[in-house]
């Protein structure tokens, strides 16, 4: 089963299991958090797909660590006006393993 989820102002294609680094979440490493916004959730041929998200649907993971990304670098440079400017960063993330993908069925529709 997998699913699509929405953290950080990204989409993500999960699977029970496996790792994802996302956006920093506040949490401990070991600390167990749910992730509530499911745009679509199924396997095989039974997909919900959520408008825009998927109702009673969520995604259990667990905080494997809290970590930053290699160095990201900016450089800006105007021609023929000895300009340059450089500038990075280190994105701050959070390394996730996903749990449960839990998905509530619509009765009586």
């Amino acid at each position: 089963m997998f699913a699509i989820v929405r953290t950080g102002g990204k989409q993500y294609r999960v699977t029970t299991k496996s790792l994802l680094k996302v956006e920093r979440i506040e949490g401990a490493p070991g600390e167990v958090i749910t992730l509530g916004e499911v745009l679509a959730v199924g396997e095989g041929e039974n997909v919900a797909i959520g408008r825009p998200l998927v109702a009673g649907a969520s995604v259990t993971a667990t905080v494997v660590a809290q970590d930053r990304l290699d160095k990201i670098l900016i450089l800006k440079k105007r021609r023929r006006k000895n300009s340059r400017r450089r500038q990075g960063h280190r994105q701050n993330v959070t390394v996730l393993r996903i749990g449960e993908i839990r998905r509530e069925e619509a009765h009586g529709a």
